[in-house]
């Protein structure tokens, strides 16, 4: 009985193709919609996919643990600094650090930082560099691999050395054809000494601000202090400022995930009152990370959703031309139905030939929608992420296309009235 019905489908896939192929043009044309919008369906849940993946990766690079603190110049400042020349005093304090650390137990790490623009020089070469003053918690939170040298370590804070860690990009610029670790580098009007090398980190496309920039040079923190202070001139056209801020950044790690939204909470309080005016911003990555994962659902679903009406499109053009082929074949399903066949076997039928021009056409346009990523990525550098869910979706959605809309024709062509058919011109 199995092998009987086996031998049956085998028999209707086989009538199925040869019908479609007596009008290869009429099939080729309803099979299009299938394949564009099988390949539509990839390649844009593709390009999303790709899309979100960098931003997600570049926010799990600030640390899901991590809570970013940023010195920002506030709004009253900036205006007065548009119409007077005074000193703007804002953001962080050397203390906000420490009472962080005594109030909050679940705080693991800190790692504080002072920004300074100074040009790097090394003989006729020069840069424009960001020395970042730290400590050496810093490489353990922005985690970096070390390309050469060592990062910095507790002892150059406790000598107070003139030490200088510099990314690939600023060493490539400064050192270039010349011994790396060990050279003397002048910032500013001071010396330095070179004793590693950090991953340079691109800061991408996603447009999530890093806390390492490319022409970073690391110094310990009481260094920059000592050397560079905590006044700092900013000359622009016609005009010229003085700011003074002690420390531009602080992060902290706690212990777990789920201690950085509650302890973002109490330093936020905690700087509430001891700052008068609102001169910092709290990041929690963490928060930027789940937002970044809804939207990346929301943004997949509206591309599936807009990519499915090409589908659907598909699914109409297949049901248009199976119910001309009804139409068409009238008389043979009368002849058919008057030597014995049965309605069931009416509807198997059409069923498959439908199912045989979607999944052709679903299968095509698989390759098709793999080879839109791969050419985007190729042509526009942008990052394609083809997933296997996606290509099953897309195969389960063009076959379910098939079925549901063939039922219909199939169901009309079994309800034919044979007398009426072997009658039909």
């Amino acid at each position: 009985m199995f092998k009987l019905e086996r031998l049956r489908l085998r028999q209707n896939i086989e009538l199925g193709i040869k019908n479609l192929m007596l009008h290869k043009l009429r099939s080729s044309l309803t099979m299009l919609g299938i394949v564009f919008g099988v390949a539509s369906v990839i390649a844009m849940l593709s390009i999303g996919e790709g899309a979100s993946k960098e931003a997600l990766e570049q926010i799990r690079k600030l640390g899901s643990r991590n809570i970013i603190i940023t010195s920002i110049k506030p709004v009253e400042d900036r205006q007065a600094a548009a119409t007077t020349s005074f000193m703007s005093v804002y953001g962080l304090y050397y203390e906000d650090e420490q009472r962080i650390r005594e109030a909050f137990p679940q705080v693991v790490a800190t790692a504080p930082i002072k920004l300074i623009r100074k040009e790097g020089r090394l003989f006729e070469r020069a840069l424009e560099l960001r020395v970042v003053g730290t400590t050496p918690e810093w490489f353990e939170l922005v985690k970096r691999r070390i390309v050469a040298g060592r990062p910095l370590l507790p002892r150059d804070i406790d000598k107070s050395s003139p030490v200088v860690v510099l990314t690939e990009y600023g060493a490539r610029r400064l050192l270039a054809t010349e011994e790396t670790i060990g050279q003397l580098l002048r910032i500013g009007r001071d010396y330095f000494e070179v004793v590693g090398i950090v991953q340079s980190e691109e800061g991408g496309s996603s447009g999530i601000q890093m806390p390492d920039q490319e022409v970073d040079a690391y110094i310990p923190i009481n260094v920059a202090k000592q050397r560079f202070g905590d006044i700092f001139t900013l000359v622009t056209s016609g005009s010229r400022e003085m700011e003074r801020v002690e420390l531009h950044q602080l992060i902290v790690e706690t212990a777990t995930n789920e201690d950085v939204e509650p302890t973002a909470a109490g330093i936020s309080a905690m700087l509430q009152r001891f700052h008068k005016k609102v001169d910092y911003r709290v990041d929690i990555p963490l928060a930027l990370l789940r937002q970044a994962e809804a939207t990346k659902r929301t943004f997949n679903i509206v591309l599936g959703s807009i990519a499915g009406i090409s589908l659907l499109v598909g699914g109409i053009g297949i049901m248009n031309i199976m119910l001309a082929n009804v139409t068409e074949r009238t008389r043979e399903i009368g002849i058919r139905r008057a030597i014995g066949a049965k309605r069931k076997q009416i509807v198997i039928q059409f069923l498959v030939e439908t199912v045989v021009l979607s999944t052709i056409g679903g299968f095509i346009g698989i390759l098709l929608g793999v080879a839109i990523p791969l050419a985007v990525t190729y042509l526009a550098k942008m990052p394609t992420v083809v997933t296997l869910w996606s290509l099953l979706l897309s195969v389960g959605i063009s076959m379910s296309v098939g079925v549901i809309f063939g039922l219909y024709p199939a169901i009309r062509a079994s309800n034919l009235d044979p007398i009426e058919a072997l009658r039909h011109e």
